[in-house]
């Protein structure tokens, strides 16, 4: 009556994995099938975070239109009201214009440091679609990847599930030992709070992605990914002095850096110019002037540098560019930091991936399905049953995590070079 009893069991279960796999395959209609280019072209159309980092580079354009315009010049004019013993003092009228002219090329070095700004809001563009692409493939690689051990755990779980209500039924007739509907329960219990954790975290990472890519809330992002399992050595064919190369070019926050070292020499020749006055030229009309009628005059005005001739603009000048130097000098250590230690884990995550035998999954689900025929036959105990299960959820998501640190090793390294050696 038990082996009768464990057959039909067993039977109910491959039953509900079909099911499970049936429903899978069937994705619901609220749903967005998506590749990684797709995602990216969606990213770079719709993102608002970098339409917003857009519009600082079209303000920064508007500000060199700004340096290259000229001073208004000022008009004055004054009409006489009275004067006395003056019966005519209304006829009394005065004219003047002048026009305020800069010196030491200051105009020209404020054009310069409106362009460099231009530069700088391009630069730090790109660094924040570097990062935020970084961040969109990571998410899109990581949905798919948990999703598939995510789908290990559903299998599991349906399985068990089913297993524990014919259990409690059997026990209820006193065909079972407790302990044996006590290790189901336990095991079931133990694989939900798993489940619900590894949900948690999809969830998470769907609504940062959706964000990016500027999605429906309701809609679930399903990853299509095509994983190429025959090339083997993906990093070590790439030359770590390539890959510093390539970040020391292309990393636009080093660019950054490096162009406030442009910025803070032009400010400092601007501050030296400050020092010199500007020049104002006047023209002056007095109709009915002391010195006779139609009186017209020339003046110049300018001030004179005796005490403020901008010593301190010209110090912290000095200052901001030996500041701007060591800021270099440590950026570009952190780039030479983060491209050695991140290519040393792609390698090191590269050669533990292609240690395993290709045919370990495989394998493994054909030993499975062994272990449900012995089990079947009473040549297992129910313990090793589910020892042996547990094994294959464990081993089947350490293979999930495993593709996805090295994928995700090799996002990092296109992160920290600005260059897309990978994943392409």
């Amino acid at each position: 009556m038990y082996a009768k009893f464990i057959g039909s069991l067993l039977f109910i279960q491959l039953i509900g994995l079909t099911c499970i796999n049936a429903s899978q395959a069937a994705p619901a209609s609220d749903t967005l099938n998506i590749t990684v280019k797709q995602a990216e072209d969606r990213f770079i159309k719709n993102n608002l975070s970098l339409i917003v980092q857009r519009y600082n580079i079209d303000n920064a354009s508007a500000q060199v239109i700004t340096a290259r315009l000229f001073q208004n010049p000022d008009f004055s004019f004054a009409n006489g009201i009275y004067a006395s013993g003056v019966p005519n003092a209304y006829s009394e009228q005065t004219y003047g214009i002048s026009q305020l002219f800069t010196t030491a090329g200051k105009r020209n070095k404020n054009i310069q440091l409106a362009k460099l700004g231009v530069e700088q809001a391009r630069y730090q563009f790109f660094d924040l679609l570097r990062t935020l692409k970084f961040t969109l493939r990571n998410d899109f690689y990581t949905i798919y990847f948990q999703e598939q051990s995510a789908k290990v755990y559903d299998q599991e779980i349906n399985s068990l599930s089913k297993t524990l209500g014919i259990f409690k039924e059997q026990y209820a007739k006193g065909n079972i030992a407790q302990k044996e509907l006590l290790r189901i329960q336990s095991q079931l219990y133990s694989l939900q709070v798993e489940y619900n954790s590894l949900l948690a975290g999809i969830d998470t990472t769907q609504n940062e992605f959706k964000l990016l890519i500027k999605s429906k809330p309701g809609v679930y992002i399903i990853p299509q990914v095509t994983i190429d399992t025959t090339t083997k050595a993906v990093v070590a064919g790439v030359p770590y002095q390539r890959l510093l190369d390539s970040a020391y070019a292309n990393r636009y926050d080093l660019a950054l850096t490096k162009s406030l070292i442009e910025y803070n020499t032009v400010n400092l020749k601007l501050q030296k110019a400050t020092a010199i006055p500007d020049l104002s030229l006047s023209l002056n009309y007095d109709k009915l002037g002391a010195y006779g009628q139609n009186f017209l005059g020339a003046g110049i005005e300018f001030n004179l540098p005796f005490f403020d001739r901008n010593q301190g603009g010209i110090q912290q000048a000095r200052i901001a560019i030996d500041q701007s130097k060591i800021k270099f000098e440590s950026q570009q250590d952190q780039v030479q930091s983060d491209v050695a230690g991140n290519y040393k884990n792609a390698l090191r995550l590269e050669n533990l991936y292609n240690s395993f035998d290709p045919g370990f999954k495989g394998s493994f689900e054909h030993l499975i399905t062994e272990v449900v025929k012995n089990y079947e036959k009473r040549n297992i105990s129910l313990l090793e049953f589910l020892d042996f299960y547990d094994s294959y959820k464990t081993n089947t998501i350490q293979l999930n995590n495993l593709q996805l640190n090295r994928i995700t090793s090799l996002e990092q390294l296109n992160y920290v070079t600005g260059t897309p050696f990978f994943n392409q």
